[in-house]
């Protein structure tokens, strides 16, 4: 009897201590997570949001058909006394060479299709990501990070969150500011993923005019243990970002500027015609439409890594395919991915069919839009 007394007291404190580590599993994960972050390297980018001018259409032409725009391209395309046209000012994501962001630093050549995108931000599970941020924009930008780890003084986010830090729900005109984001395991890749994922940044001051402006990046995290130096994953020949969105310039904050710099008329413009807002739609991808968008080039037999995104609203429901290859998502064999608003999709190719093919969301109105661009095997 006394023995039973006892099995039972030792049962009860072990089924109290399993209840006790249960509940305080969030916090022992938090304190590995936070342990892993500070085990790897540093990595600090000096990123500025600059103003430039950008033209989603630069050779003039639709470089799909191989012919002038016609009446439907020109919708978008076509600068008239009540149109802007191809080319508006916005805000981006361009990246320096220190903390005087006197000197751009250059993108280089493989990554020349990022377009409107900024630049790409890597880390290797375990690494620490410093980003030192300038806004020489002229409204109040910042930098918010999808998927990493970060307090709130880094989160990079306006909204009535119970903090004082001006800085980092928004960075005024001419301002600087520092973010800290750990890269602990939860950041990276899962189980059932490759080596490297994406995830995105962007400015969250006013979400949805900020990004119309032009201010996203990807964020690329390597599983630990099979990253390069730099961060880019050992198993991985190319690699590539592409962003399908309908870029509203009419919820972009340059729109009146855009009217009074780019159409031929500014007093003519009706901004809540159907015909005026339709104009400012830009089916693009990577900040190009009607084939524009360059550098998607690989050679036969590269192991290629996609990591294809999406940002709107309603009418950002894309499905990108490409022609002649296929790719693996999860295991799972296709020729397209469906993407919604902030979807960030990773799929692997062996390039393999030689040729120029085409990548274009499947989306009937996307098509006529311009949701189209060319990617080569040679």
């Amino acid at each position: 009897m006394v023995f039973d007394r006892k099995l039972t007291i030792v049962v009860g404190l072990s089924l109290a201590l399993l209840a006790v580590s249960a509940a305080y599993q969030p916090f022992l994960n938090w304190q590995s997570h936070a342990e892993v972050a500070t085990t790897g390297k540093t990595r600090t980018y000096y990123i500025a949001a600059d103003e430039v001018e950008w033209n989603y259409a630069p050779t003039g032409m639709n470089q799909i058909t191989g012919q002038p725009f016609g009446e439907t391209e020109n919708v978008f395309v076509q600068n008239g006394k009540d149109r802007i046209g191809s080319t508006y000012t916005k805000a981006v994501y361009r990246e320096y060479m220190d903390d005087s962001f006197t000197t751009l630093k250059e993108r280089p050549e493989q990554w020349k299709h990022l377009g409107v995108l900024g630049p790409v931000i890597r880390a290797e599970v375990g690494d620490t990501i410093k980003v030192v941020f300038k806004n020489n924009a002229r409204f109040s930008f910042s930098m918010h990070p999808h998927g990493v780890f970060y307090e709130k003084s880094s989160e990079g986010a306006a909204y009535n969150d119970d903090t004082s830090d001006r800085h980092d729900d928004a960075v005024p005109p001419g301002e600087t500011h520092t973010y800290i984001w750990h890269v602990p395991a939860r950041a990276g890749p899962g189980p059932d993923d490759p080596s490297s994922i994406a995830w995105m940044y962007h400015s969250h001051v006013d979400e949805p005019g900020d990004t119309n402006a032009g201010l996203a990046g990807p964020i690329i995290i390597t599983r630990q243990g099979e990253a390069k130096a730099d961060g880019s994953p050992k198993d991985v020949d190319r690699e590539f970002v592409t962003l399908f969105t309908v870029s509203d310039e009419n919820r972009s904050p340059y729109l009146d500027y855009n009217i009074q710099k780019y159409t031929r008329s500014p007093a003519t413009v009706k901004q809540d015609s159907d015909e005026f807002v339709e104009s400012n739609l830009m089916h693009s991808i990577n900040g190009y439409v009607y084939g524009n968008l360059p550098g998607l080039d690989m050679y036969q037999g590269q192991r290629v890594r996609w990591y294809t995104m999406a940002l709107g609203t309603e009418v950002d429901l894309h499905s990108p395919h490409w022609h002649g290859q296929t790719l693996l998502m999860n295991g799972m064999r296709t020729d397209m991915v469906e993407l919604l608003p902030m979807s960030m999709k990773t799929l692997d190719m062996t390039a393999d069919d030689k040729g120029t093919w085409i990548l274009h969301c499947s989306v009937n109105d996307h098509i006529d839009a311009g949701m189209q661009a060319l990617f080569k095997v040679k």
